[in-house]
């Protein structure tokens, strides 16, 4: 029976690990408690969307609430791991009281002391399969660690990419390019740049999906509100007379049915047309898409 409670305790510890791996490390980037709990917070978040403060913290309290999980779960596995065999396998320091407390309690600070690699020494274990699992549990502590900070430093680099972008569109929306601005050269150019932007955002969508769920902020230059004038752009580009521009353009609506295709799949769920996911995403993140 001691032996299914620690085997549950590391279950619960292998789910989480999984769970880390398939959020920052796998290609995808596809994890499956962190995303129900993004989307729960989401979802959650759009029920006050008239305070723009709440939709606009959604995404760092997400990243934080992940973590917190992550580190919950992780110390309470480890303490079931320890829970059967407490106290007889572990040893105590001289004149400490740890032993005296409930079974469950000393489990619990013995995995939150180990997984914080603090290393206090009151309680220690006495079996030989114990002496090997308690450092395993730190080396797991300091995993989570610097996956956070590596995580945070993932992320906001894209933000900055999509913010990017959106403020472009925004810019070249504002300032209305006319047909003969854009059947030249230099509109081949701006359309392909801007189709290589779209590319990196649409990379970002797939390896960052929590960037989802980062509000850009203002709302009239958000992403959600200027990725229709680029499908705008496309259209003008794709109808234009010179060569160069009409392979710009189909190259920008190509990027443009890539990302539509990536939201709807992992994010919107419409099974629409790219001109349908996009009104599906500015809805979602507070936009109407007529205004785009």
């Amino acid at each position: 029976m001691k032996w299914l409670v620690s085997l549950a305790g590391a279950g619960l510890v292998m789910v989480t690990l999984r769970d880390l791996f398939h959020t920052l490390w796998h290609p995808t980037r596809h994890g499956g408690l962190s995303r129900l709990v993004m989307t729960a917070l989401w979802r959650l978040a759009r029920r006050f969307r008239s305070r723009g403060r709440v939709v606009g913290l959604v995404g760092p309290l997400a990243m934080v609430t992940v973590v917190g999980m992550w580190a919950a779960i992780v110390i309470l596995g480890w303490a079931i791991v320890y829970w059967p065999h407490m106290p007889g396998a572990f040893t105590f320091s001289p004149g400490s009281e740890a032993a005296q407390e409930p079974a469950w309690l000393d489990s619990l600070y013995l995995s939150l002391v180990t997984v914080a690699t603090l290393g206090l020494g009151d309680i220690a274990p006495a079996e030989g399969w114990l002496r090997l699992v308690s450092p395993l549990e730190a080396l797991v502590g300091f995993a989570l660690l610097t996956a956070t900070v590596s995580w945070v430093l993932e992320i906001y680099p894209a933000l900055t990419r999509r913010r990017v972008l959106a403020i472009r569109l925004a810019l070249l929306r504002d300032s209305d390019p006319a047909t003969p601005q854009i059947d030249c050269t230099a509109g081949a150019l701006l359309l392909d740049s801007l189709a290589t932007e779209v590319v990196r955002v649409r990379i970002d969508f797939t390896q960052y999906a929590e960037a989802y769920y980062f509000h850009d902020g203002e709302d009239h230059s958000s992403l959600a509100a200027t990725v229709g004038y680029a499908a705008d752009l496309a259209q003008r580009g794709q109808a234009a007379g010179r060569p160069e521009v009409r392979l710009a353009g189909d190259l920008l609506d190509g990027a443009l049915q890539d990302l539509a295709a990536i939201l709807d799949q992992r994010f919107l769920h419409t099974g629409g047309t790219p001109t349908q996911v996009f009104a599906a995403y500015a809805a979602d993140h507070g936009r109407n898409h007529a205004e785009t």
